[in-house]
């Protein structure tokens, strides 16, 4: 006896799958930043030293006086010799009233009133530097900053954002089949 055989094929199905990449992309635009340094406030404030110099006594040194300053000297000169004239007058007048007493009165007068005075010879040094009278009032120098705080203004940007889901398509490349048969 024989018996039948079976004989079964089969073949898979094949799914086929094709799939398309999402896309995502995500921009951050740059932040808008404003910015200003307001100048500081800067105030100066001087005093000017003064310095002050009397020269009057070094000009007399050099000779370099005034008329007013000469007239009075003049006057002052004229004066004093004035006085030295008639109190050597009046010495005289006394010494020649002892004319007979047997001194050379007259002859003494003459040698007296008719010879010079030697002067003295000296080096002076002119002018003198500490007859310069100074004064000095220093002056000073204020400064006064006022730092201006700096504004800042931020302006934030929202991200851009794009998506593009991926696709998935499936289809069916191959069927699946189961054939049988029998074979005697």
């Amino acid at each position: 006896m024989e018996i039948p055989q079976l004989q079964i094929t089969s073949t898979r199905g094949v799914l086929g799958l094709r799939t398309t990449p999402g896309i995502q992309e995500i921009e951050q635009p740059r932040a808008i930043l404003t910015q200003q340094q307001p100048a500081a406030i800067l105030e100066i404030s001087t005093t000017s030293p003064e310095l002050l110099l009397d020269t009057t006594e070094v000009r007399a040194d050099l000779d370099l006086k005034s008329v007013f300053k000469r007239t009075e000297e003049f006057a002052e000169l004229g004066f004093q010799e004035g006085m030295e004239g008639i109190a050597r007058r009046a010495e005289q007048g006394r010494e020649l009233m002892d004319i007979g007493n047997g001194k050379n009165v007259i002859k003494e007068h003459a040698i007296e009133n008719g010879s010079r005075h030697m002067k003295s010879l000296g080096i002076k040094f002119i002018p003198n530097p500490l007859k310069l009278q100074m004064s000095i009032q220093p002056g000073s120098l204020d400064i006064n900053v006022e730092p201006q705080k700096p504004i800042n203004e931020v302006k934030i940007q929202k991200p851009v954002y794009r998506y593009t889901p991926s696709k998935l398509t499936a289809q069916m490349e191959q069927w699946p089949s189961i054939q049988i048969d029998v074979k005697w």
